[in-house]
């Protein structure tokens, strides 16, 4: 092309995309497509809008869906600064290495097929993974370990799959000040969940609350996509990749014990409490007491390092219905006060706490208090034991013991009460905490840096209401049962009716009495 333009074109064209990154990848950027080979690259309408964008703002967060071409049109943006800018330094980060190291390596691919003559700057140092221009612009893809970039200004920083890089918030803590000097920031990835450092970032963005401009870009900003493509695709694919593939959907994208269909459900049950009580005002009621009903206290206390609450839920045990809650950083005193208290209010209601190490302390006191109603198990099977049994009982213990052996049967009993809608949640705080509650390398457990405390204590309280509840229930109506079926019947047997047992004829009776007048002496003495 270069001998159809004079030297001045040729410096005009070079100006023109300097100036312009959507010019420079639309006249000159080729890029290599699977079926077609090298290729013009030809930006659709959703990638001459990231291109503006990212010019426009320091920092981007995308959301995007699976195939749109969002990594390259990022080269191709990288590919222009590098060019047209002295003296850029940029790193691309990714879950994994390879990933990371092919974006660098479509940029390397554009600039090598650009025409020769608006190849301003050529490479000077090239390796696998980094190449430098002999402008002194840089770029380098890197691990996501915990010194990754640390010690560079970086003029624009790229993370790509951002949602599925492990421990983002302590990077991003460490990377941020790598930006200080006017340094941007493009985050790209599908979602895979909510609490991550994507999810949040993403949220606070299109809430205002931080410097990141908020892009998404589903399934069909695509213009060759529609109905008929999407249900071809999603024929064989679960609601969960549908939703982290192609929807760019944060509740349904992640790995959830609670499935996110169930999630989505109880977010319409939501509502506010009534009343917002206590010291803190972090005790919510629902309902106040009815006594028509039985009530039950589940409690899970804080470890003592400042990181979790004390929680404790609060439910209505015949309809399953939550009418308290509370969390929050509290002294272990004022909880068990708080506890013996809301017990008394709702009828002396069972409490059961969890028995860990904190734990003894809050039970001591409820037993201090001489609270008639606490949980009590056996040490050896976990299993419940009535209060006064357990007086006599060696090895019974009060509080619930969460161990490796009863912590997956008690969520495993949550996930069966939510999925079978066998419980109403009324609490925004504990669905955002199950929002966060996820199987991690099979381990269920709540995202880093949140908080499960309501999970467990809700957890436990169900277990507790289908086993220690359930079994009182049956012994009750087997109770009830056996001491209906003994009566005492006063009625006298009349033996002269027909067809009763002891029936007699009248002559019957009339032989005995002859019988006892003539040898009715034989009876005497």
């Amino acid at each position: 092309m270069s001998f159809q333009l004079t030297k001045k074109q040729i410096t005009k064209e070079i100006v023109q995309s300097g100036r312009d990154p959507s010019y420079f990848i639309n006249n000159y950027a080729k890029i290599s497509h699977p079926m077609h080979g090298l290729i013009p690259f030809k930006t659709y309408d959703y990638q001459q809008d990231l291109l503006e964008n990212f010019n426009d703002h320091r920092f981007t967060v995308i959301l995007k869906a699976r195939q749109l071409g969002i990594s390259t049109i990022v080269a191709a943006y990288v590919t222009w600064m590098m060019i047209f800018h002295r003296d850029k330094n940029i790193l691309v980060m990714a879950t994994k290495f390879q990933t990371a190291s092919n974006l660098v390596k479509k940029v390397k691919a554009i600039l090598k097929n650009l025409p020769e003559w608006i190849r301003i700057a050529e490479i000077s140092v090239d390796n696998r993974t980094s190449f430098e221009l002999t402008n002194g612009s840089q770029i380098k893809a890197s691990s996501t370990s915990s010194d990754a970039g640390r010690s560079e200004a970086l003029s624009l920083l790229v993370i790509d799959e951002a949602a599925h890089v492990e421990g983002l918030e302590d990077l991003w803590t460490a990377l941020y000040p790598t930006l200080s000097t006017g340094g941007r920031c493009i985050s790209l990835s599908t979602p895979n969940g909510v609490g991550n450092w994507f999810h949040q970032t993403y949220v606070d963005a299109e809430a205002n609350e931080n410097d990141f401009y908020p892009i998404k870009l589903p399934w069909d900003a695509h213009p060759d996509r529609d109905q008929d493509w999407f249900e071809k695709e999603t024929k064989n694919m679960s609601r969960r990749q549908i939703a982290q593939e192609l929807e760019c959907n944060f509740n349904t994208s992640g790995e959830t014990v609670v499935h996110p269909d169930d999630l989505m459900r109880m977010a319409t049950e939501i509502c506010e409490p009534k009343h917002r009580t206590g010291f803190d005002r972090n005790f919510w009621i629902w309902q106040g007491y009815d006594p028509n009903n039985a009530y039950l206290i589940s409690a899970d206390v804080a470890r003592g390092d400042g990181q979790d609450h004390s929680a404790f839920q609060l439910f209505n045990v015949n309809t399953m219905e939550q009418v308290g809650e509370y969390r929050g950083k509290i002294s272990l005193d004022l909880f068990a006060n708080l506890l013996c208290q809301v017990g008394k209010e709702y009828g002396n209601c069972m409490v059961v706490v969890e028995n860990n190490s904190v734990g003894y302390t809050v039970l001591d006191k409820l037993i201090e208090a001489v609270y008639p109603n606490l949980y009590y198990a056996l040490k050896s099977s976990h299993e419940y034991i009535d209060p006064v049994q357990a007086e006599a009982v060696s090895n019974s213990v009060p509080g619930f013991s969460t161990t490796s052996k009863t912590r997956p049967l008690i969520i495993a009993k949550l996930e069966e009460f939510i999925r079978n809608q066998l419980i109403n949640i009324n609490s925004s705080r504990t669905l955002e905490e199950l929002k966060t509650f996820i199987w991690n390398n099979g381990k269920p457990q709540c995202m880093k840096g949140y908080n499960d405390d309501l999970v467990m204590s809700l957890a436990i309280l169900c277990w507790v209401k289908d086993t220690a509840l359930t079994t009182n229930e049956r012994q009750l109506e087997y109770a009830k049962a056996f001491i209906g079926s003994m009566k005492v019947s006063k009625t006298k047997l009349n033996t002269t009716i027909p067809g009763m047992e002891g029936y007699k004829k009248d002559e019957d009776f009339a032989k005995i009495k002859k019988h006892h007048d003539q040898f009715g002496w034989l009876y005497k003495g």
